[in-house]
């Protein structure tokens, strides 16, 4: 008689309020993997939007193109022979002290001049002039490549 009150029951005694079956410990990845998704799509759409700068119609040469670690200070002259350093206007007699304040490496630091096609040869010339005679020798003309 015993025997026959154990038999329904799996195991003896039952605690009430623990589930039947163990707590699951996996995480779902389902939503992860959408939202992960969701801003990949995001900076895509927005990264080309960010490299804006100001418009110069570059000179075409046949040089290759420059392989670069990290990002130059660049310069740029547009048709009208106004300057710009990183994109922000700057007299030609502040250039050297706002490059000083850029150039991480010193006098070591890669300067790259960017002339308009239509810029006067004397004001890009002056320009480069202004940025030697302060110190920094690895200055370079930027152009376009030829298009075949």
């Amino acid at each position: 008689m015993a025997m026959s009150a154990a038999v329904g029951r799996k195991g003896g005694r039952r605690r009430r309020g623990v589930p039947r079956y163990g707590a699951m410990c996996e995480i779902n990845m389902t939503p992860f993997i959408d939202v992960m998704l969701v801003l990949l799509i995001i900076f895509m759409v927005a990264a080309p939007l960010l490299a804006t700068g100001v418009p110069i119609d570059l000179p075409e040469t046949k040089a290759g193109a420059l392989n670069v670690d990290q990002k130059p200070i660049s310069v740029a002259i547009d048709d009208k022979g106004d300057i710009f350093l990183m994109d922000q206007p700057v007299a030609i007699g502040d250039l050297v002290g706002k490059l000083q304040g850029l150039a991480k490496a010193g006098f070591d630091e890669r300067i790259y001049v960017r002339g308009a096609k239509s810029a006067n040869y004397g004001r890009v010339a002056e320009v480069l002039s202004t940025i030697t005679t302060a110190g920094y020798k690895k200055t370079a003309l930027v152009t376009e490549q030829e298009k075949k």
